[in-house]
């Protein structure tokens, strides 16, 4: 008697091969379980209760042993941040990075008793934030007093100081990041997919048969790289400047500084993007190996908003990654009107990562 074809046993063969398929393609474990956990972690780092903090500094001189720093210190409203030195936090205190700087000094009234004198400074920048900061520090020390004396005793000197400075728009922050995440992405894609392609179709190998030198070839296919993302880039710029109000501090000098850097970062992604093709064995993963070297950037690198919103242990990835360093330094350079060199720590991560990069693209380059 002939065996009769068992139905359950091929879709069960049928399943089970589909199944191994799968997770035999690593991008399905990325897309569909890594990226989304890395996206829950990230924006769960943000906080889960929705309270707006206020981002203060506490003044050098503030006396700290006190009911009104320690109310502060346990607010669900306020976040106090240190600074190593006070030129750093009056530049966050002028672009609006922080509310206020806060000094707190016990004094004493005529008869003796304890009050308190806050001096609360704050700058333009700071919009309705500081409106919304003061109306929680009145409060703030309203719930004090009335807990120490039943509200019969006024115990608090509240003087808000606030000055006038140069405008920070939100464009100002905007641009730079759309600009490093521009020239992360498309130079990733552009340099990863035309040396493989060339690879793939035996291009290279038909280069490397005649007179001309491998140097020349990556240098063929870096400057028309180059030439392409700094004319994009010098057109956002532009954009921004005419039709946004970008703050370009000191004029066509800062546009030539910020294409500089530019510049620097396109070499450092030309040699990531080199790296990626010649370790990839087809051309879809490509941009599996994009994605996770540049969404953790997109996201963490003050692309979108700073990254003083994420805890500080995550602060400290952030400030390992490169694209961090090219925003902060295109920052620096457009508001602040520093000049490139004034970046020396950009600068030094960016060489740094340079340097891993190419010794690493040196030892796995492939022409065939």
């Amino acid at each position: 008697m002939p065996q009769q074809y068992s139905q359950s046993k091929a879709l069960w063969a049928m399943t089970r091969a589909s199944f191994k398929a799968i997770f035999s393609n690593p991008s399905a474990i990325i897309f569909s379980i890594l990226f989304p956990i890395i996206f829950i972690l990230i924006f769960g780092a943000f906080g889960s209760d929705g309270v707006q903090r206020h981002r203060i500094a506490v003044a050098s001189d503030s006396d700290t042993q006190n009911i009104v720093y320690d109310s502060l210190v346990k607010s669900p409203f306020v976040r106090i941040v240190t600074f190593g030195d006070t030129a750093t936090m009056r530049k966050d205190l002028e672009k609006g990075n922080l509310a206020a700087i806060v000094s707190i000094k016990p004094v004493k009234d005529s008869a003796g008793g304890d009050r308190y004198f806050i001096r609360v400074r704050s700058t333009t920048a700071s919009g309705e934030n500081i409106g919304m900061f003061l109306q929680a520090l009145q409060n703030l020390t309203f719930k004090i007093d009335r807990a120490l004396s039943g509200g019969k005793d006024d115990r608090f000197i509240l003087r808000p100081e606030v000055y006038e400075v140069r405008k920070y728009r939100q464009i100002d922050f905007i641009l730079p990041g759309q600009l490093g995440f521009s020239v992360l992405f498309s130079t990733l894609f552009g340099i990863a997919f035309t040396f493989f392609g060339l690879r793939e179709q035996l291009v290279l190998k038909r280069f490397y048969a005649s007179p001309i030198r491998r140097i020349n070839i990556l240098l063929g296919i870096g400057i028309s790289r180059l030439f392409f993302q700094l004319t994009s880039v010098l057109v956002l710029i532009l954009v921004g400047y005419f039709f946004m109000n970008f703050t370009l501090r000191n004029g066509w000098l800062t546009v030539i500084q910020m294409m500089t850097m530019t510049i620097i970062m396109l070499f450092l992604l030309m040699g990531v993007g080199l790296i990626f093709s010649s370790i990839s064995k087809t051309d879809s993963s490509i941009p599996l190996l994009i994605n996770l070297f540049g969404f953790p950037q997109m996201l963490l690198a003050g692309t979108f908003f700073p990254i003083e919103v994420f805890p500080k242990w995550l602060q400290v990835f952030c400030n390992i990654l490169p694209l961090t360093h090219f925003n902060n330094a295109i920052r620096k350079i457009s508001f602040e009107g520093l000049s490139i060199i004034d970046c020396w720590k950009e600068l030094g991560v960016l060489a740094i990562w340079i340097i891993v990069v190419y010794m690493i693209l040196i030892r796995l380059i492939k022409w065939e």
